[in-house]
């Protein structure tokens, strides 16, 4: 799917980049690893040390401990127990180290869901500062998509960045993607990172 470049007009100074979810949880080695994180990360980098004051990093913070968590994230952590604070190495956490040497000034934003904004620390963060989200990172069709979604519903303008996002399946993530083109056509905006690093200045 082609991207449709900055079809509003390039991005002001009420930008902000939110990359989501580069942990060392998702990189080689890690116990979630996503082959594709590698290959977005320079991209990542490009842009969040541009941009280093108005870059936000979540991470997703695991469950303390097997069958802990609300409803049904119980059951989750008991499948995936071994990816609990309990019992894997808790630097899992962590950003990728290229990244996290960017904190501060980037800010950083822990949640224990995929979305960043059940918890409302990040309202409260963003309030009237900025009305438009560039979106990196990590998975497209589980965290990133959780994150589309709430800052549609929130009025934000919403550029997805396509060489820098990243899945564990081909398969969803181009579905995913084609959903974002399809349906949400007119609050979302699709382009590549050159096109963003040259409209944002």
């Amino acid at each position: 799917m082609a991207a449709q470049g900055l079809a509003h007009g390039p991005l002001g100074q009420n930008c902000l980049h939110v990359c989501v979810d580069m942990q060392r949880l998702f990189a080689p080695g890690g116990p979630w690893a996503v082959p594709w994180a590698q290959k977005v990360l320079p991209a990542i980098e490009e842009l969040a040390g541009r941009h280093e004051r108005q870059t936000l990093f979540t991470r997703f913070v695991p469950a303390a401990r097997p069958g802990n968590g609300p409803g049904t994230w119980a059951r989750y952590y008991r499948r995936w127990a071994e990816v609990t604070l309990a019992h894997m190495d808790p630097s899992f956490v962590r950003l990728l180290p290229t990244l996290e040497r960017l904190v501060p000034p980037a800010r950083v934003l822990d949640k224990h869901v995929y979305s960043p904004w059940t918890e409302g620390r990040l309202d409260e963060l963003l309030t009237s500062q900025f009305d438009t989200l560039v979106i990196t990172g990590g998975e497209t069709d589980v965290c990133v998509l959780a994150t589309v979604l709430g800052a549609i519903d929130r009025g934000f303008r919403v550029v997805l960045v396509t060489d820098a996002l990243c899945s564990s399946s081909d398969k969803t993530h181009d579905a995913l993607m084609e959903l974002y083109h399809a349906r949400f056509s007119e609050q979302v905006e699709i382009a590549t990172m050159r096109e963003v690093l040259e409209g944002w200045r």
